[in-house]
Order: structure tokens, then C-alpha cells, then sequence
């Protein structure tokens, strides 16, 4: 299937900044497992002027099954009952989406 790379998007709440960046720097070992389990890797998240940015390559051959399957794992969901009132989702995201997916407009090896 090969890879796809996907960058996404995100607000991230000035009070909560503190706490966001204490748990990224030690994301819980189940939930680093899960996300190689869904076929992403390579995986990054930037941050300037409250935005999130973050980068991942997806080598699966179901995106949103895989997505799926990570939702549906318990200790994700935990995590992501963490981090998600510490985000501000962009207004203008696509129905459905959290992290607003972003286009690619270049890329070079």
C-alpha cells in the first residue's frame, strides 16, 4: 500500500500548555504501542502560538479501520480524555474531525 503522510492541526489552550507538554514527554507506554500497532509512525507534534502541529507517516492499508481500532482501545481513551480539554479544535474542521487535516502542498525525499 505503501506510505501516506499526514500533517494535522490543533489549538492548544495557553493554561494547559504546561501539563500538554509534561505528558508528551512521557506518553504512557500502551498508548506508544497502540499507535505502532495502527501503522503509524514517525509520528511528531510541534507547537507555536498556542497551534499544534503534528506529523505522521501511516504504512497500513485501512486508515480508518485502523483509526478505529486505535479509538476503541482503553487506555487511548483514557489518554485522550487528558488531552482533549486541554485542545481548542479548530472552527472550521471538517464534520467529524478533531485534528483538522491539513494538505499537503509539497514534499521532497
Amino acid at each position: 500500500a505503501g506510505m501516506k503522510r499526514y500533517g494535522m492541526v490543533i489549538g492548544l489552550r495557553p493554561e494547559a500548555e504546561k501539563s500538554y507538554r509534561a505528558h508528551h514527554a512521557n506518553v504512557w507506554p500502551d498508548v506508544l504501542a497502540m499507535i505502532r500497532e495502527c501503522n503509524i509512525g514517525n509520528y511528531s507534534i510541534y507547537l507555536r502560538d498556542g497551534k499544534l502541529f503534528s506529523y505522521f507517516e501511516y504504512t497500513g492499508a485501512d486508515f480508518d479501520a485502523d483509526m478505529a481500532k486505535m479509538a476503541a482501545d482503553p487506555a487511548t481513551q483514557r489518554w485522550w480524555a487528558l488531552m482533549q480539554p486541554m485542545q481548542e479544535p479548530l472552527p472550521d474542521r471538517k464534520p467529524g474531525e478533531w485534528w483538522a487535516e491539513l494538505e499537503e502542498v509539497f514534499h521532497t525525499e
